[in-house]
């Protein structure tokens, strides 16, 4: 049973984290630059405080318990939490500095990597990113559990407890084989949909679901074919190989229809389209930050449209 009075110091908590990410003693002792005997101690003495078994020890591997699970998150956002208050009171809040996980989904992070990383080299010299590309319910679970510091995604993102910034609006633009008779249209309606064969991207991605929502939207039932993929590239190539048309993003346009002999039709004002934001926890005490880095993004994003 756990001491009600009991409070866990940072180190123990740093402790269970370390072992929990790399579910060895060892590599966890290494990147805390203390001992293996030191870190055991300060694991075993914040379990004997909550009176609750966190990891579990075996000769040849090691377990993260339900209720490590269930509190490794919380964890977490308390260290995320400290490690914010001493940057801001060191005076180096003004920026970002050290390791930054920033989470982006698939339709994303290939367009707008190649200007957002060259940019954060110069204005923000001591960030060093960790890029993670993930679809966004995923990428919404690493944010609650504290795996991920920021995600870069489609807003409304529809979780609670967290803080979104819009980045940029885009259209979804239709792209079709060369010589299709669409190729070079303007003013399309979305009914045209209907009687398209019509390439998505497998389940879970969120412009698989913006399209079909257009669709629900037009009131159209699209003739959706048994293609699918998990990479917009590899739908535009099957588009290219006259396997149907697809939807892509604004930002996606220039590169994806240089791989082919592929063109565009674009629909009618207002076109449809999405939002495009920067997503992270509302406990995190690093907002500000968060807020530059939402402005260098929305400056570098391959778009013509912005928020």
């Amino acid at each position: 049973m756990a001491d009600q009075s009991y409070q866990p110091t940072l180190s123990q908590l740093r402790a269970f984290v370390a072992v929990a990410e790399h579910r060895h003693f060892g590599t966890a002792a290494t990147r805390l630059s203390v001992s293996q005997p030191t870190l055991s101690q300060s694991l075993a003495a914040l379990e004997s405080g909550l009176g609750v078994q966190l990891i579990e020890r075996s000769t040849r591997r090691v377990l993260v318990t339900t209720a490590g699970e269930r509190l490794l998150g919380q964890a977490k956002v308390i260290l995320e939490a400290t490690d914010g208050f001493v940057a801001t009171a060191a005076g180096v809040g003004e920026r970002l500095t050290g390791p930054l996980r920033i989470g982006l989904i698939p339709t994303v992070a290939p367009y707008v990597l190649p200007a957002l990383l060259p940019a954060l080299r110069q204005d923000m010299p001591a960030l060093e990113p960790q890029v993670i590309e993930d679809q966004t319910a995923r990428l919404l679970e690493s944010l609650r559990t504290g795996s991920l510091d920021v995600a870069v995604m489609a807003l409304p993102s529809g979780a609670a407890g967290l803080t979104e910034i819009p980045l940029y609006t885009e259209d979804f633009v239709m792209v079709v084989p060369e010589g299709h008779e669409l190729a070079g249209h303007t003013g399309i309606s979305p009914s045209v949909l209907g009687a398209l064969p019509l390439l998505l991207l497998d389940e879970g991605h969120c412009l698989r679901d913006q399209t079909l929502d257009l669709c629900r939207s037009a009131e159209v039932q699209p003739m959706a074919g048994d293609t699918r993929a998990t990479s917009l590239s590899t739908v535009v190539q099957c588009v290219a190989g006259g396997l149907g048309v697809t939807l892509v993003p604004e930002c996606a346009v220039r590169v994806e229809i240089g791989r082919g002999p592929l063109a565009t039709a674009r629909f009618a004002a207002p076109a449809p389209g999405r939002t495009i934001g920067l997503v992270f926890r509302s406990s995190s005490a690093r907002a500000e930050d968060y807020g530059q880095l939402a402005a260098l993004l929305t400056n570098s994003a391959p778009v013509t449209t912005s928020h």
